[in-house]
């Protein structure tokens, strides 16, 4: 089993940063890709930006520039530093990881990965 755990959320002001923490615990060798998500009230989640195993990055269009992504170099903590917040990036902020490794993952961990999540509230 895997478990993803989020922490750093808040309440802030517009212009403020936040930095979001994602710890992997158990069989993290299970898991490859990973990314942030987040769920506005009254909207689907979206995916804000992601790490993939081997080191390549995305984000989603409305955080590029002013969001990061990283991953320790043990991968299995994941950081979302956020700059210059604005009222739309308040959320609930989830990390995901992705099933991949050794056959036996297959049988013990989900193809996907989701922590509890953390919100984030940016007010003007």
């Amino acid at each position: 089993q895997v478990r993803l755990v989020e922490s750093g959320g808040g309440l802030v002001q517009t212009g403020d940063s936040l930095t979001l923490s994602c710890v992997a615990s158990g069989d993290t060798i299970c898991i490859g890709d990973m990314g942030w998500y987040r769920q506005a009230p009254g909207k689907e989640r979206e995916l804000v930006a992601s790490f993939s195993y081997s080191g390549i990055t995305h984000y989603g269009g409305s955080v590029q520039g002013r969001f990061s992504v990283s991953r320790d170099k043990g991968k299995s903590t994941m950081y979302l530093q956020m700059n210059s917040l604005e009222p739309e990036d308040t959320g609930v902020y989830y990390c995901n990881g992705e099933r991949d490794g050794p056959a036996f993952c297959s049988k013990w961990v989900d193809r996907e990965v989701w922590g509890q999540g953390t919100p984030v509230t940016v007010s003007s």
